[in-house]
């Protein structure tokens, strides 16, 4: 990246920081005027929306609407109903302690906020955090991916709309962007994207003692027991596995199938998704040659070390399509069931033990999702408590991800920290502990220096009973 370039970065990171100061005195109605003018330019664009995500990964018009379009109205709707309450100072009870004092929790901005957004979901993944940052008074770069560079263009377009650059600005470009960045003080981090960038971006934001959230991903399991209703199970299953294609981070990643219904949970997922997928245009593409790639080497890998492909399989690199695909047989040494495959191929695991498959999860890193499709009390409330994981559904796929009250997240390698709502405000906030004493006499003044018996018999007190 040449000087210039750096040069207009940094002139931007400096003015988003001024701007910071003057926004933590940011009122409710500047807020939610920022927000309602997103709003009413995502509806009077609509159009404009669907042309650029399907420029970008051939995403059907309802999927858009449906996945970008709503996911973040929604979010602008309950953040503006919610907003006044939640930017109120929260009081906190005292004890006998802190007789004559007043204490609250105070929700501040953190201040400027970088906001690096994937490919995946170009649109909502930017926009939704921005909703986040907005609400709580934050001024915010953006740097959306290259690699949908149609939504990204769009974006920019839109925030140079709306906003003063000062408060909101988009910064386009690829990994020396990404890296100059990475290189500036900013109070907040909120990244989207891989573990293994996730990383990249950790070590940056340490630089900088920088708060971050990551929205990772992994291997979200879903596992499918021998009381599950397998018609409903297989069709929850493809539409989770393959809305856009597979690439979607809470997606189910590999099936784990009690062995008695294994067949028949087959059969049924070769109808249901059929049904939903049959046809080209109600599927995205991936998004570029080399994801592609990527995808078509771990399916060659799998069936090289023993797998059978149950359906699907098939692979057009010249418009970057690839069908939706199960694979069963499956060895735990192959590439797929190591990585995170980010595309259309599911593959199965058979198992003849709900402790089998708990064993299965807990050897893997922390996943993104876990999805469990049983009528069993027990079974179920045995996953719940015998896995870790930053989201759980059951008898359900993706649904979680949307829930508007839901704190949406990983843990450890799928993530840091919780997004939407009120935990996407809380993400960009700091809840300032502040404390009003009363002048005069108190009651901490009776443990003050010099000390005595008295005292020492007080803190005795103290330490025994408080």
């Amino acid at each position: 990246m040449d000087t210039l370039a750096q040069s207009r970065i940094r002139e931007l990171f400096e003015n988003c920081k001024k701007k910071s100061i003057e926004l933590r005195t940011s009122t409710l109605a500047h807020r939610k005027e920022n927000l309602r003018k997103l709003e009413n330019w995502i509806l009077k664009n609509r159009a404009e929306i669907h042309r650029a995500v399907y420029r970008d990964l051939q995403k059907p018009t309802e999927e858009t609407d449906v996945t970008e379009v709503f996911a973040v109205l929604s979010e602008i709707r309950k953040v503006c109903r919610n907003l006044r309450s939640w930017m109120m100072p929260e009081r906190v009870r005292r004890n006998l302690v802190f007789i004559g004092t007043n204490a609250e929790s105070q929700p501040e901005p953190k201040g400027a906020c970088l906001i690096i957004s994937p490919w995946n979901f170009p649109f909502q993944l930017a926009i939704a955090p921005l909703v986040s940052a907005l609400a709580a008074g934050n001024s915010v770069i953006i740097k959306p991916s290259e690699y949908s560079e149609n939504t990204s263009n769009l974006i920019k377009k839109m925030c140079d709309e709306i906003f003063e650059s000062d408060e909101v600005s988009v910064v386009l470009g690829a990994v020396e962007e990404s890296q100059a960045l990475l290189e500036l003080p900013f109070d907040h981090i909120f990244f989207t994207g891989s573990p293994a960038v996730g990383k990249i971006v950790m070590e940056a934001a340490s630089k900088n003692l920088a708060s971050i959230t990551l929205e990772l991903g992994g291997k979200s399991p879903t596992i499918v027991d021998e009381t599950a209703n397998l018609k409903d199970a297989a069709t929850k299953i493809a539409w989770g596995k393959w809305l856009n294609a597979g690439q979607v981070c809470v997606a189910p990643d590999y099936l784990l199938v009690h062995d008695s219904v294994k067949q028949e949970l087959i059969e049924e997922l070769v109808v249901q998704s059929t049904k939903l997928y049959g046809e080209e245009k109600n599927y995205a593409a991936i998004i570029n040659r080399e994801h592609h790639n990527r995808i078509n080497d771990l399916m060659a890998d799998a069936i090289e070390k023993g797998a059978d492909l149950e359906f699907g399989g098939k692979s057009d690199r010249g418009n970057l399509r690839f069908t939706p695909t199960l694979l069963s047989n499956v060895s735990k040494t192959s590439r797929i069931m190591e990585e995170e495959i980010f595309g259309p191929i599911l593959p199965l695991i058979p198992f003849n033990s709900i402790d089998e498959a708990i064993e299965i999860i807990n050897g893997k890193e922390k996943a993104l999702s876990l999805y469990i499709f049983s009528k069993s009390k027990s079974n179920i409330r045995k996953v719940k408590k015998e896995t870790s994981s930053g989201m759980m559904a059951i008898n359900e796929t993706v649904l979680q991800f949307i829930h508007p009250n839901l704190p949406i997240g990983g843990v450890n390698n799928s993530g840091i920290g919780k997004a939407h709502g009120y935990h996407g405000f809380l993400a960009f906030s700091n809840q300032k502990a502040v404390l009003k004493q009363r002048v005069g006499f108190t009651i901490p003044k009776l443990i003050y220096p010099p000390f005595n018996k008295l005292k020492n018999f007080i803190i005795d007190t103290l330490i025994k009973y408080f």
